[in-house]
């Protein structure tokens, strides 16, 4: 079924966080008691009290108790404070996890289950979600308008919720706020959002209306990453990294993602692999086997990144844009002990089907086992 789902109302400009009371306010019934979910750097960093400022004379709780992926446990944690303080809205700021987190609490709040219910839509969502406003401070995940969330279950697996109850209702993007982002996160979250928009619109699921908003995240992202890496001050570069990564949740939310990023799941389930750098990797090693079944939406792929309308020049231009930005392609020295077959076990667990189930090509367990070691032997 072709379904292009609602996106939340973005702001975007340089500065927007200052002017967050408003947003606040807009949102049904004037929130006057606010949860702000946001990590432990950011929060230090001073942008936990300037939030604070901008808010009053609303109550604010804070909660940064996560860095890195969050686990059930935390989220449990964070939904039980905006329970016992009463909290009538939810503010994400960072990155894909916060983001994450701040949707999750929103939706789950409503009930004292833990969020371990909803792992892989095992249960539905409650109906009753608190508002939600995302800021990235990040350009990769999307997840300000996707209807997904990612965390880490008991087993220290990496498991999903999603639904519509998971939508934001706002985002605002404010390039300012990812200027201190390191160069290789800067690459490692862009590379992120190039996959997938890349994999929105060449997979089994694509179609055209999406394939318009895919593309324009591919375009942004191939003109305006290199600089963003290469000059952290450059807001335009920032901004329109910020709007790519927009663009590509939009796509994802719409159509899914791939084998890149069942690849991906699996590396950071068994390497702890950053997830944009390991999406990256999947997407470079996966290419060559993946163009075929879908020639005529890899070649427009390879048109948007601004090379020849050819899906054969695609993986080149890929790998050099991966190359150009920093990104490391080696993981034999970081993942001692790790065979392809126990790469590739992972790859067919069942909580990755669904992304191996959508690739425009079917998979074998031998494909799976020679992508695996495509990933692990890259140099």
């Amino acid at each position: 079924m072709k379904t292009l789902y609602p996106v939340p109302e973005i702001a975007i400009g340089a500065g927007r966080i200052d002017q967050i009371a408003g947003d606040v306010a807009a949102l049904p019934g004037s929130p006057a008691r606010v949860l702000l979910v946001i990590d432990r750097f950011l929060s230090q960093s001073g942008l936990a009290d300037r939030v604070q400022t901008a808010l009053k004379p609303r109550e604010m709780t804070l909660w940064d108790e996560f860095a890195g992926e969050p686990t059930a446990a935390q989220i449990d944690a964070a939904a039980a404070l905006a329970r016992k303080n009463k909290v009538e809205a939810v503010i994400g700021i960072g990155g894909g996890s916060a983001l994450d987190v701040a949707k999750l609490v929103a939706s789950i709040v409503a009930e004292p289950a833990s969020v371990e219910r909803y792992a892989f839509c095992a249960n539905p969502l409650p109906s009753k979600s608190l508002p939600a406003i995302c800021v990235p401070t990040t350009a990769g995940t999307g997840s300000e308008t996707t209807l997904t969330a990612i965390f880490a279950n008991a087993a220290g697996k990496k498991a999903w919720a999603w639904g519509p109850e998971l939508a934001a209702t706002k985002a605002i993007l404010d390039p300012t706020l990812t200027t201190s982002l390191p160069a290789h996160l800067t690459a490692a979250t862009g590379i992120d959002a190039l996959v997938h928009a890349i994999e929105s619109c060449t997979n089994a699921n694509r179609f055209e209306a999406n394939d318009q908003t895919a593309h324009a995240a591919i375009r942004l992202v191939a003109r305006h990453l290199p600089a963003a890496v290469a000059n952290p001050a450059d807001l335009a570069a920032r901004e329109g990294m910020l709007v790519a990564s927009c663009y590509a949740g939009i796509a994802i939310n719409n159509c899914g993602t791939a084998i890149a990023h069942n690849i991906a799941h699996a590396l950071g389930s068994i390497g702890k692999v950053h997830h944009g750098r390991a999406a990256g990797l999947g997407l470079r090693a996966s290419l060559p086997w993946s163009l075929p079944a879908s020639t005529s939406a890899f070649a427009a792929v390879a048109d948007a990144m601004g090379g020849p309308h050819d899906a054969s020049a695609l993986p080149d231009l890929v790998d050099c844009l991966i190359r150009k930005v920093g990104m490391k392609v080696a993981l034999a020295d970081e993942l001692p002990g790790i065979t392809p077959d126990r790469l590739a076990a992972e790859m067919a667990l069942p909580e990755n089907a669904a992304m191996r189930k959508s690739s425009a090509r079917a998979s074998t367990d031998d494909d799976l086992r020679d992508l695996a070691r495509l990933v692990l032997s890259a140099t």
